[in-house]
């Protein structure tokens, strides 16, 4: 009797996940056919008889392209940096390139973060507060609670995704660190994955942090080795610097006048805090005095 209720269980099990299957099949025809549909109101052209007197129209097939003048976008987000690190602010540390911005753009001195790398970075990626992303910590904290499960909801379109369907190439560099935990593996689910929310392209790193010199990398959809050692003069930092310039390079090579997205995200700044040797001996000793006298001047 236990084995027949239990064929007849599992008979009921498999015909409910084929009945669901072959509803969600029919929703996304149901979907495509109204897509296409609408494509097919559009067409401006004309269908006749004799394709000479036939006229295509490629407007509604074509994808999108970006304004005229439309900017190039650079942002970059830097982990772990404090108000008073950099020169710009006052720091000891020398930044010549952001000198050059803060002197010609605008620097602020008001702003509100979660200081905290997953929440943060899915505000910036979407615009929602990171509660409403399912960020309200950094993934590996997820819990399974609403605004807490480290999975950003599909009704919260990202910006690339926006930008990408309006003309733009959209290209993340570096670190990501909004991919659930258990998906950050070859066998994973890659439906969180930076390619599958309007990033046209990515190198770095899926978590929130990785070894500088032997990096757990990832190349668009698919996990890579770095390009060569440590011992060959490898570090992380000049390798992200690299492929932006590549990505940006490529793009620009086949396609001069569509312009790009680029989120850049170095690594290096967060722990474990592997910074080149050089770095560390150019900075040696300019801290020595401890928190408390950095403080009194640098504020």
């Amino acid at each position: 009797m236990n084995i027949s209720i239990s064929t007849q269980f599992k008979r009921l099990f498999l015909f409910c996940v084929l009945l669901s299957f072959l509803q969600s099949c029919n929703q996304q025809k149901a979907e495509s056919e109204q897509k296409q549909a609408s494509r097919d109101d559009a067409f401006q052209g004309k269908i006749a008889l004799d394709v000479r007197d036939s006229k295509p129209d490629w407007g509604p097939y074509t994808p999108k392209s970006a304004p005229e003048g439309a900017p190039n976008i650079l942002f970059i987000l830097y982990d772990d940096t404090g108000l008073a690190a950099w020169s710009p602010y006052g720091g000891r540390i020398n930044m010549p390139t952001m000198d050059r911005l803060a002197a010609n753009g605008l620097t602020y001195t008001q702003w509100h973060t979660t200081a905290l790398c997953s929440p943060t970075r899915s505000t910036i990626l979407t615009g929602r507060n990171h509660h409403l992303n399912g960020m309200a910590a950094i993934t590996e904290a997820a819990d399974g609670y609403p605004g807490a499960n480290g999975r950003v909801p599909a009704d919260c379109t990202p910006f690339a995704q926006i930008l990408r369907d309006n003309g733009w190439s959209t290209f993340w560099v570096g670190k990501n660190h909004n991919v659930p935990e258990n998906d950050v593996a070859p066998g994973g689910s890659r439906a969180s994955w930076p390619t599958q929310n309007g990033w046209d392209r990515f190198y770095g790193f899926l978590g929130g942090e990785t070894n500088q010199w032997y990096p757990d990398l990832v190349e668009d959809n698919h996990f890579v080795e770095a390009p060569y050692s440590p011992e060959e003069g490898y570090h992380l930092s000049k390798d992200l610097a690299d492929h932006a310039i590549g990505m940006i390079r490529d793009q620009q090579a086949t396609n001069p006048s569509k312009p790009w997205y680029m989120w850049y995200n170095p690594g290096a700044n967060h722990a474990p805090h592997h910074a080149p040797e050089e770095y560390i001996a150019k900075y040696k000793g300019k801290f020595d005095d401890g928190y408390d006298a950095y403080r009194e001047w640098v504020v």
